[in-house]
Parts: structure tokens; C-alpha cells; sequence
């Protein structure tokens, strides 16, 4: 936070409020000066964390995208929208009215799965997607795929209008590891598909902030870090740093002659259960933590006092009406307040502040 203009700003306030008090003073008639002296107004010393910050902007999005290859040749027949949210046993697009299939599991499907085949993770992840869907009532979930695996695998491919083969491939199956939200397209209905062409871009739906950092603000973020955001809708939402880029982005510049920027990626996970439901590529504010003071004295900032001696001070209002100039020393600004220690502050010693 740059102190030096917020603090010349509020004393040129304070010494246009004392010129006018002065003229009222000097300048009133009798009997305007033999009146009560109108108290000023004040604010109390508080003892408390102060917390400077910064803002930067973010981007709120969704985490993890993933590409999805098509894995039969034919001819595109539908095709999951844009922003919709595919779930187990959901379908992403379909090629000659023959559906591709979400199963939740974490390894691909890298070979056809058919009775007889053992050993291996993916049979064990397409048996517990069947038992979830309800197909594998008498299936045991392991790593050999069975007769009953077979016959759950059959019962699907009915359910679903595919050809009861008993045996999935990657025409039939993708695996990811849950729900995804369709982020892009790169079919339409009536394209014709090759296996291994792209046909969408999907991601996870776990929302979150993308903010490209300066570097020279990475000491500001830490993983695990609490933070601030400001949704699109004005709402505010607590987030969490959960990633930390290794790697830093130069952006090259568009214009001749001025310097490129260099940032690193930081992701933040809201926290609460606040979404900005239909919200995607929509801007938002981060705000970071530059530097926190625990348990210290603070008055707001335009209770400061410029000396003539150097430095700055603040003006105590006591009991009896009377008022003492204090030399003080500042710290943190953070807030609209400012740190101070000096001699005989306390909680609760009143200061004077310039009208409103």
C-alpha cells in the first residue's frame, strides 16, 4: 500500500479544517468566542491484528481439463452441450446413433475388455461403474472379468442400445475419475470422426480461481493460504490456495517497445459451498494479504498530525477537554488505519480526527 499520498492527502485535510476553526475563533463576535468550545470529533485507539492488502484480478473457471478423443470412425449423431454436466453412465456424443459413455475410473481404457482378461486395474474399475449402475447384481468386483462380468456388461450394452457383445472398448467407454463438465466441442452433428480425433474438451466440476500473479508478488501467496474473492454478482466468498505454479508465464507485449510481463499460476478453491452458479471465464477479485500485525495499537489514518519538527503525531482529546499533541511512530497501514506506538497510548485514548 503506498503510504505517502494517502497520508499527504489526510494532512491537507486536518490543516484546512484548523484554518477553519481559526477563522471561526478569531473572526466570531464576543459573544460567539465566550461560548462552550464545541468538542471535535474523535475516534478511540484500537488494539487488534492490522492487515494491509492487495487486490489482483482472477478468473473463475473450473479445474482439471481433460481431452476426449473419439474412438470409432462414422458419422456424428449427437453431441453433449456446452456447460452441461455429464455424470456415470451419462453420454458425451454419440457416432452412427452408437453412444461413448462416461464410467468413473482413473486409468484409461488402453486395450478391449473381454472374459478371460485378469490382473488389471481397469477390469476392476469397469466392474465397480456396473455394480454402480445397477448391472452387476451377481458380479464380484475384482481384477478378472468373469461370465457374470460378462453377462452385466451384456445387460448394459442392452439398456443402452449397443450391441450385445459382452465386450467393451473404447468406442463404447471413456474412464475419468468423476462427473465432468463439457468446457468445448470439437464436433458437430454430421462430422465424421477418425479414431483418435479430438472431439471435446471436458473438466471436472470443481470450481475455482485462476489468477496469473506478477512475480514480484509471489511472496504474497503460500499454499494453504486464506483469501478473499469478490464474485461477479458483488457477493464475497472465502477461498483457499490449493496451487502454486513452478513455472513462470512470459507474456510477450502488443505493442513495440514495452517490456513483457512474467507471472506464475495460482489456483484458488472457494470454500463455504459458494458457487457462481452458470459462471465460467467470468472476472473476479482476489484479495491477497501483503503484510498482518498481530495484536498492536492502530488509529484511523487521518488521525495523523504532520510535526514541524519532522514526522507525525496525534492529538489527544483528555477527560477534561483539554488536548495534547502526541509524537508517534507509524507501521503497518492496512484498512483505513495505520499502526502507532508512542507515549501513553492506550485502548480506548481518544484522538481527534478531522470532520466529516
Amino acid at each position: 500500500m503506498k503510504r505517502g499520498p494517502v497520508v499527504a492527502g489526510v494532512l491537507a485535510a486536518v490543516l484546512v479544517a484548523g484554518a477553519a476553526a481559526a477563522a471561526v475563533t478569531f473572526g466570531g463576535s464576543p459573544r460567539t468566542a465566550a461560548a462552550s468550545p464545541t468538542l471535535p470529533p474523535t475516534a478511540d485507539v484500537v488494539r487488534g491484528d492490522l492487515v494491509d492488502t492487495v487486490a489482483v484480478d482472477g478468473t473463475l473457471t473450473f479445474s482439471g481439463d481433460r481431452k476426449i478423443l473419439a474412438g470409432a470412425s462414422g458419422t456424428v449423431t449427437s453431441v453433449a452441450r456446452i456447460g452441461s454436466v455429464i455424470k456415470q453412465g451419462g453420454t458425451l456424443f454419440t457416432v452412427d446413433r452408437r453412444p461413448t459413455v462416461l464410467l468413473r475410473g482413473r486409468l484409461p481404457l488402453y486395450r478391449t475388455l473381454r472374459q478371460g482378461v485378469s490382473d488389471g486395474p481397469d477390469v476392476m474399475q469397469l466392474e465397480s461403474a456396473m455394480k454402480a449402475l445397477g448391472y452387476g447384481r451377481e458380479m464380484t468386483v475384482d481384477r478378472h472379468f468373469s461370465w457374470a462380468t460378462r453377462q452385466a456388461v451384456r445387460r448394459w450394452q442392452k439398456h443402452r442400445g449397443m450391441k450385445q457383445t459382452g465386450e467393451v472398448d473404447v468406442t463404447q467407454v471413456v474412464f475419468l475419475p468423476g462427473d465432468v463438465r463439457v468446457t468445448d466441442t470439437k464436433i458437430s452433428v454430421g462430422d465424421r470422426t477418425a479414431p483418435g480425433g479430438q472431439a471435446m474438451t471436458v473438466s471436472s466440476t470443481r470450481q475455482v480461481v485462476h489468477v496469473d500473479l506478477d512475480v514480484d508478488k509471489q511472496d504474497l501467496v503460500r499454499r494453504g493460504a486464506r483469501v478473499s474473492v469478490e464474485l461477479p454478482e458483488g457477493r464475497k466468498a472465502k477461498g483457499r490456495i490449493t496451487y502454486i505454479g513452478a513455472v513462470v508465464k512470459r507474456d510477450n507485449p502488443k505493442d513495440a517497445g514495452q517490456s513483457g510481463t512474467s507471472t506464475v499460476e495460482v489456483e484458488i478453491e472457494l470454500s463455504g459451498g459458494k458457487k457462481a452458479r452458470g459462471q465460467d471465464q467470468a472476472p473476479v477479485t482476489v484479495t491477497l494479504v501483503s503484510e498482518r500485525r498481530r495484536n498492536v495499537l492502530s488509529v484511523p489514518i487521518e488521525a495523523l498530525l504532520a510535526l514541524r519538527d519532522g514526522g507525525f503525531g496525534v492529538e489527544i482529546l483528555q477527560p477534561d477537554g483539554r488536548r495534547r499533541t502526541v509524537s508517534v511512530k507509524t507501521g503497518v497501514y492496512g484498512g483505513g488505519r495505520v499502526q502507532i506506538t508512542g507515549p501513553g497510548l492506550q485502548a480506548g485514548t481518544k484522538v481527534t480526527v478531522p470532520a466529516a
